[in-house]
């Protein structure tokens, strides 16, 4: 039987859904197979059974598995799986080029907006974005998580690097745009912002750099589950 690895620590949800989805979409776990116990299944992953409910769900909601209760219950995959045409037509090495690329951008974005000495318009402008980031609708968070990240790399004065991490943002809302959005990484993203813009406003590079670098890992984990 396949052996789930565990988690790091940092992005729970998100890499569940990454571990659990893989064998999934390389046919390791077949069409109408269960999955392991909950118990147990929690135990390989490392992870509390509150996390995995959460990841389960996600994949229930998408179309991947579902959950029947009784004597023979479980979690058992999907005889028919989303179809392959949702997905985006790029390559993995394509992919994770614009991972990279974000994550060079966006941490040294976090990293140098928080050694900048933000005069107040510059500190007004990432709380109020921030806000209605986290304020924002399934239907509107896309744009207003997009707009937040813009807004970091705006704070650092540089026209270049602004260009660069819209251009980069562009790329990997294709890859974004052909994904389900999932409450509980919603969630996550709304408090790793804060985190982000409070380490920005408390001139912490390091903390910014990390905690962006923590975030992005969890959206990388998710579009390699559901697009790899």
């Amino acid at each position: 039987m396949f052996s789930f690895r565990p988690v790091r620590a940092g992005n729970a949800f998100e890499e569940t859904v990454e571990r659990l989805l893989q064998p999934i979409r390389l046919g390791i776990v077949g069409a109408g197979d269960r999955l392991p116990p909950e118990r147990e299944l929690a135990e390989q992953l490392g992870i509390s059974r509150a996390t995995l409910r959460s990841a389960i769900q996600a994949l229930a909601d998408a179309g991947y598995v579902e959950s029947r209760r009784g004597r023979y219950g479980g979690t058992f995959v999907n005889s028919t799986l989303p179809s392959a045409s949702t997905t985006v037509a790029f390559d993995g090495a394509e992919l994770q080029d614009a991972l990279n690329l974000r994550h060079a951008l966006e941490t040294g974005a976090a990293e140098l907006a928080a050694t900048r000495d933000l005069p107040q318009a510059a500190r007004e402008h990432l709380t109020d974005t921030l806000g209605r980031a986290s304020a924002a609708d399934l239907a509107d968070y896309r744009r207003r998580d997009s707009r937040l990240h813009l807004a970091i790399a705006e704070v650092t004065d540089s026209a270049s690097l602004t260009a660069a991490v819209a251009d980069a943002r562009t790329r990997i809302n294709h890859f974004l745009d052909q994904i389900p959005l999932l409450e509980p990484n919603l969630e996550h993203s709304n408090a790793k912002h804060e985190e982000v813009v409070e380490a920005i406003l408390s001139a912490d590079p390091v903390a910014a750099r990390t905690t962006m670098a923590e975030h992005l890992d969890g959206t990388a984990s998710l579009l390699r589950a559901f697009l790899s």
